[in-house]
């Protein structure tokens, strides 16, 4: 363990106290986080707490299982009579937390609040291809489309809210998932209890609290004193050992589907300039920080799909690490270096990242790398839901961050269409490019090679333009009491094994 490590581990101590001792029930998993959910309401939600929280109390028509295939989830079959007409029938049986059934007008009602712009969902734009929504009988619902949409059915996975559900979701949701919510007191704790009538039968656990620990050190003491069962990414590398030779602990590891990439602000005269991008994409090395600060629990990305994506595009731009190629890019840019590569920086970018201990050290990492090249970076660090709002807002120049479970290829789309801003998409850098939304839009609409030649162009497009500068897949990784059995660290990190989660004896 580096000496970094084990200081953070003594300052912890010394705060040690000042942790929430209180004692979960017996059969209660207490899972050990970073932040708490921004919002939990599903229809408003993109943050990943959220979204972990959320796959314990909503459920959606559909699910997708760890190979990413869509599964029944509310909605036991389907059928689709014609390229733009989807019937779905949902399960019987089916009840909401509150008692109430659920029924095709709950349906209809969630996927209509969306689409209202009054509400600014970010998730309106996945559903802007319908024309109506039909509820012929409560156990069934039909969409018609305005056009054939490929990602249609995988945007089914979105959960379903009571008819009638307005802006208390956030703070009281409502769902029809294995656990029901009781109680969201911010930045200290989630509370959710096991649904006794959830349709495929109630959970082992009696409950599941989140615990929010904002400081990793302190989520690792109370891990091996048992005040947490459970941690799951992001988890310092350097720790794994620790963890490993603890008797009381379990370490799993799997391939997971996430994607981390720097992002920049296109409208920022610095960041805005493809020049800059491309000499920070060959300034970066990315192999080293995989091996060193990572310790290999992650892969080089050169786009957001992996190589296990049946789309994933091989032929794109590299930028293997090259300084002395970002500083040639850099001089015939105009961007002079002031003193002939002394300690004088050509300029200096502000890099947005979180508190996060691995975070913070990679920035570092980049800031040294980046100064080789005559780039200066002005790291600022901010608590998690700060961070992620000045992200949203635009409020930037460069950041990092991470994108979780990523199937469809339909997420460029999301991310990098001109019209999928904040609130209508995650398109936060302002990027803008006609050709990438003409093709995003032509691969919504065909299937087959014609929507795989769509999007291999549209990932050699986005290597080359630099929106984002791509870094690695992620392996996720869980660590947990050893008394803690059946979990199962799933792809794209979703909690949906703690369904059949039981916690035994301590050893």
């Amino acid at each position: 363990m580096t000496a970094r490590a084990l200081a953070a581990i003594a300052l912890a101590l010394a705060l040690y106290g000042c942790v929430n001792r209180e004692a979960a029930a017996p059969g209660t998993l207490v899972l050990g986080i970073e932040a708490d959910p921004r919002s939990l309401d599903p229809r408003m939600y993109t943050d990943a707490a959220a979204t972990k929280a959320g796959g314990l109390l909503f459920n959606g028509l559909l699910a997708r299982d760890d190979n990413g295939a869509l599964v029944p989830d509310l909605a036991e079959s389907w059928e689709s009579p014609s390229p733009t007409r989807y019937v779905l029938h949902l399960r019987g049986g089916v009840k909401f937390h509150d008692g109430r059934a659920l029924t095709s007008r709950d349906v209809k009602a969630t996927i209509e609040w969306m689409l209202d712009p009054a509400n600014a969902s970010p998730r309106r734009s996945a559903f802007e291809m319908l024309a109506s929504i039909e509820t012929p009988d409560e156990l069934t619902v039909a969409f018609n489309l305005t056009e054939p949409t490929s990602p249609f059915l995988g945007e089914l996975t979105q959960p379903i809210v009571p008819e009638g559900a307005g802006p208390e979701m956030a703070e009281r949701p409502v769902g029809t998932g294995p656990f029901a919510f009781v109680e969201n007191r911010h930045e200290e704790r989630l509370v959710l209890r096991a649904n006794h009538d959830y349709f495929e039968g109630a959970a082992r656990l009696r409950g599941v609290i989140f615990k929010i620990i904002p400081d990793e050190t302190v989520r690792a003491l109370e891990l091996e004193r048992g005040g947490v069962h459970l941690l799951m990414n992001p988890i310092t590398p350097d720790l794994l050992p620790r963890y490993r030779a603890n008797p009381r602990l379990r370490v799993v590891t799997r391939r997971g589907t996430n994607y981390s990439y720097l992002g920049f602000n296109l409208d920022d005269p610095l960041t805005g300039d493809v020049a800059v991008r491309r000499a920070i994409a060959y300034a970066i090395d990315r192999q080293s920080v995989i091996t060193h600060i990572l310790k290999g629990l992650a892969t080089s990305a050169s786009g957001m799909l992996s190589p296990v994506n049946e789309y994933y595009e091989p032929d794109v731009a590299a930028y293997d690490y090259d300084p002395a190629r970002a500083r040639s890019i850099l001089d015939a840019a105009g961007y002079r270096d002031p003193d002939g590569g002394g300690p004088l920086p050509r300029f200096t970018l502000r890099y947005a990242t979180s508190q996060n201990e691995i975070r913070k050290r990679i920035a570092e990492v980049f800031q040294w790398q980046l100064a080789q090249a005559g780039i200066g970076l002005d790291i600022r660090s901010y608590e998690w839901g700060a961070f992620y709002d000045s992200i949203r807002k635009g409020a930037f120049q460069m950041f990092s961050l991470t994108w979780v479970g990523l199937y469809d290829p339909d997420i460029y789309r999301h991310v990098f269409h001109s019209a999928s801003t904040p609130p209508q998409g995650a398109n936060r850098g302002r990027f803008r490019d006609a050709r990438v939304d003409l093709l995003t839009e032509l691969g919504r609409r065909t299937t087959g090679e014609e929507r795989r030649r769509a999007y291999s162009e549209v990932q050699k497009i986005v290597a080359e333009r630099l929106p984002y500068v791509s870094l690695w897949h992620g392996v996720n990784v869980a660590v947990m009491r050893a008394n803690v059995n059946g979990f199962a660290l799933a792809p794209d990190e979703n909690l949906a094994s703690l369904r059949r989660v039981w916690i035994g004896p301590e050893k």
